[in-house]
């Protein structure tokens, strides 16, 4: 189904930009390890870039609410093209070294971060609130063929060819998906006021976005659920690989076919989406994808077996997609357009926090049994599955709140 030649456009800049990701997931930590044989400086650089996306969330919210949001997808996709681009230079003529490396990956996640969030806020001007599912279902189908699929193995082949290889693929991509997004729509101008608008400043128009969401039921339980999600995924996860080799007894290779089963699960969830909201509305669809995530990860804690928990994580990723896809589409319906960029920033902090929590948690539960963070993380799906049930009751099959979800928020800044 064809969405509009806007959507198009979106879309692939969004791919291009996912498989530029999918090289640098791959490519970036073989170039630091390239760099330095410290664990500490490699694995490093995932802090540095998780920090960087936590500081620069809410500012980026209040940016994406004030500008012309398809001026900004151009703007940080040629921005990150061109950093890179400087970066894959100074490989290629031995010039720099790894706090180059560092730096350019800051420049790299707070770029992201941008591009992210006015993705996610125009989509519904482009689509209609009708095509919401289905169009995000798209996108994360890209996302997880670029991603998982074809960036990894690409940017191993590349960088086995040259190492600054993959760093010149990824900056021709993010200036692909810039020159993609400049035939987007732009947005409306404001008619002119009759006197000057007040300026306020960065950090109260964040919290204005933080405050609605806050006090909106239903979107203030979708972020709630988010972060506890974050949590349960982390748990798991953060410590998959020690899993893998310490209860699987898999070896590198086994590890990799796990991981590429876990993300057919993830595409097969991108396409079922849609139509289970559909059929059983938001409630009952984000509530048993849950449940599901809850049953998986409880049952890969029990098992030993390579195959099973192949097929448990790729249930696992069916559940995450399917909740994600639903979240997404249901934060786009119900959150003003004025204040969309802040409530998805203020909501993208919380998943953060919850990232850092888990993985803290499952270093912890670890040390005393491998097969614990799997099942911590089943239970704290299951609570959100219960969580969701009970925030989401008087929740319409299209997204439109009852009376108790639909308490006014306050006036929009």
């Amino acid at each position: 189904m064809s969405f509009g030649r806007a959507f198009s456009f979106l879309w692939g800049a969004n791919t291009a930009s996912n498989l530029a990701d999918g090289l640098a997931f791959v490519s970036i930590p073989l170039l630091a390890a390239s760099l330095t044989d410290d664990p500490r400086w490699v694995a490093g650089l995932a802090t540095v870039y998780a920090l960087v996306r936590l500081l620069a969330a809410l500012p980026i919210g209040v940016w994406v609410d004030r500008a012309d949001r398809r001026r900004i997808l151009v703007a940080v996709n040629l921005l990150r093209g061109v950093a890179v681009a400087a970066l894959a230079l100074c490989v290629h003529f031995g010039v720099g070294g790894l706090l180059l490396l560092y730096l350019a990956f800051a420049i790299i996640g707070s770029l992201e971060s941008a591009a992210d969030n006015a993705t996610v806020s125009l989509v519904p001007g482009i689509v209609g609130e009708r095509n919401l599912d289905r169009a995000n279902g798209r996108i994360s189908a890209s996302q997880i063929v670029a991603d998982e699929f074809a960036g990894p193995p690409l940017g191993g082949f590349l960088f086995a060819f040259a190492a600054a290889a993959p760093i010149f693929a990824m900056a021709g991509l993010w200036a692909a998906a810039g020159f993609l997004a400049l035939a987007l729509p732009k947005r409306p101008a404001a008619p002119p006021a009759t006197t000057p608008p007040e300026r306020t400043r960065v950090w109260k128009e964040a919290a204005a976005g933080t405050r609605w969401l806050a006090r909106h039921r239903t979107v203030g339980g979708l972020a709630l659920i988010g972060a506890l999600a974050s949590v349960g995924y982390m748990l798991p996860f953060s410590v998959l690989v020690l899993f893998a080799q310490q209860q699987l007894g898999v070896d590198t290779a086994g590890y990799g076919m796990i991981l590429a089963t876990s993300a057919v699960g993830g595409l097969a969830g991108s396409f079922a989406a849609p139509r289970m909201r559909g059929r059983f509305g938001y409630r009952w669809t984000i509530s048993a994808s849950l449940l599901l995530g809850a049953g998986s990860l409880t049952a890969l804690a029990a098992t030993h077996s390579g195959v099973v928990a192949a097929l448990l994580l790729a249930v696992y990723i069916f559940h995450a997609v399917v909740w994600g896809i639903c979240a997404t589409s249901l934060r786009q319906r119900l959150v003003p357009d004025e204040l969309r960029g802040r409530v998805n920033a203020s909501s993208r902090v919380l998943g953060l926090l919850g990232l850092a929590l888990g993985s803290a948690l499952a270093g912890v539960l670890a040390a005393g049994n491998i097969a614990l963070p799997a099942l911590a993380g089943g239970l704290v799906f299951l609570a959100c599955s219960l969580v969701a049930a009970y925030l989401f009751r008087d929740l319409g099959r299209t997204g439109t709140p009852g009376r108790a979800s639909a308490v006014p928020a306050g006036p929009a800044p």
